[in-house]
């Protein structure tokens, strides 16, 4: 049985890599690890024009409808440079949420603009530490009048929370019952707080919901049996970006031992079987 990918997501894997190696070096990343940008906004318009980011989008939404094994040979090269994008917020959870739930109109409000590079999504989930359970969300949805939604309550430690222009919020529409809303979040009501955490590498946000308009993301109650199957297809993604970094690292650190001598001898015996 063969694992491999195939010609086209080799090819693919390849004009990423490219791409990164062009606009994404470690300079690039240093600019904005140690600057005020949140994150490479220039980076990621560029790879909404490419089509990389609506690679698991459907076509009709705006996507490339290739598929997720595609993005995940995308998701590996953004994590092989350390792309500085909100790339897994807003296409690995957010976009994935509105291909899992969302209604045509959200669907076409959100999605092309997610696969362009224009928007950047945000999941917001926690209000605490622990596993998220309906017992652990204190955030409301109250129905008011005219057939609308609002939302009370704080999310916490909110990934790219900061710069997102739709959150994904997991709220109680009852005792026990979780559901999905989406909020724009330049919506009344809505206030966000930047916070800074042990990873500067991506930029956090306590979003803070006072009655801020919110539409339903899928049938009522729902909310936690869909964000498990967002999640477990996002931990695929995230994975495969962490085994892009991993085998930048060993790359460079094989290179380090190869140039090295100590007493006149080289450090690495790899470097004369490379050479063999």
């Amino acid at each position: 049985m063969d694992f491999d990918f195939s010609p086209e997501q080799k090819q693919l894997k390849d004009q990423v890599r490219r791409y990164l190696a062009d606009r994404c070096d470690s300079r690039a990343v240093r600019v904005i690890l140690d600057g005020p940008e949140p994150y490479d906004r220039a980076l990621w318009r560029g790879l909404g024009e490419l089509g990389y980011l609506g690679a698991s989008i459907p076509e009709a939404d705006g996507g490339l409808g290739l598929g997720h094994l595609e993005a995940c040979v995308i998701a590996e090269e953004l994590g092989r440079a350390v792309a500085p994008v909100p790339w897994d917020s807003s296409i690995a959870l957010v976009a994935e949420c509105l291909a899992e739930a969302g209604t045509a109109a959200q669907r076409a409000r959100w999605l092309p603009g997610l696969a362009a590079g224009r928007t950047v999504g945000a999941l917001a989930l926690a209000e605490g530490t622990g596993r998220l359970a309906a017992g652990s969300i204190r955030c409301t949805a109250r129905a008011v009048a005219g057939g609308g939604t609002t939302l009370t309550g704080t999310k916490v430690a909110v990934a790219d929370g900061d710069v997102a222009d739709v959150a994904v919020v997991a709220a109680l529409d009852a005792p026990g019952s979780v559901s999905l809303y989406l909020v724009p979040t330049d919506a009344p009501g809505v206030v966000r707080t930047a916070v800074s955490t042990i990873d500067p590498t991506r930029s956090h946000a306590t979003i803070a919901l006072d009655g801020a308009p919110a539409e339903p993301l899928g049938a009522r109650g729902e909310g936690l049996a869909r964000l498990e199957r967002v999640l477990d297809r996002a931990a695929v993604l995230v994975a495969f970006a962490q085994l892009g970094g991993a085998d930048r690292a060993l790359e460079s650190a094989v290179a380090y031992a190869q140039g090295r001598f100590a007493f006149g001898r080289p450090i690495s015996l790899l470097r004369d079987r490379v050479a063999a």
